[in-house]
């Protein structure tokens, strides 16, 4: 069976970081395209960051550059998020999702992630 599990969301003070993390089993991460999402209440699910299946490059997008770093530990199939310098407009739900893209995965197209975790929630807030 083919699963993402996220874990690593709670509750932090403006400031603060947190270490997501994107938990695969039944598939081998390296060989897709992994984006972490995130959805705020009343908005439109987005990208934040992804590595490419190519080539391995990352991409951020801005509102998280310089605050945030995904990485990948093959040996034990998981991506994770590092975020840093919290703000409490990163307050959402955070989803890791996985898809065999062709294109550079900057473009963030939903629907071409085939596989998707259940979300962590991250709460900034003093």
């Amino acid at each position: 069976q083919l699963q993402l599990v996220e874990s690593g969301g709670g509750l932090v003070q403006p400031g603060g970081s947190l270490r997501l993390s994107c938990a695969a089993s039944g598939f081998t991460l390296d060989q897709y395209s992994i984006a972490w999402f995130r959805q705020a209440p009343g908005k439109r699910r987005e990208g934040v960051s992804c590595i490419n299946r190519s080539d391995g490059s990352t991409h951020y997008i801005d509102s998280v550059k310089g605050r945030a770093t995904i990485s990948r530990d093959n040996a034990k199939n998981t991506v994770y998020l590092q975020l840093n310098n919290l703000k409490p407009e990163d307050t959402a739900v955070y989803y890791c999702a996985t898809g065999l893209i062709s294109y550079y995965c900057s473009y963030y197209v939903l629907n071409d992630y085939d596989h998707w975790g259940q979300g962590t929630q991250v709460t900034v807030s003093s």
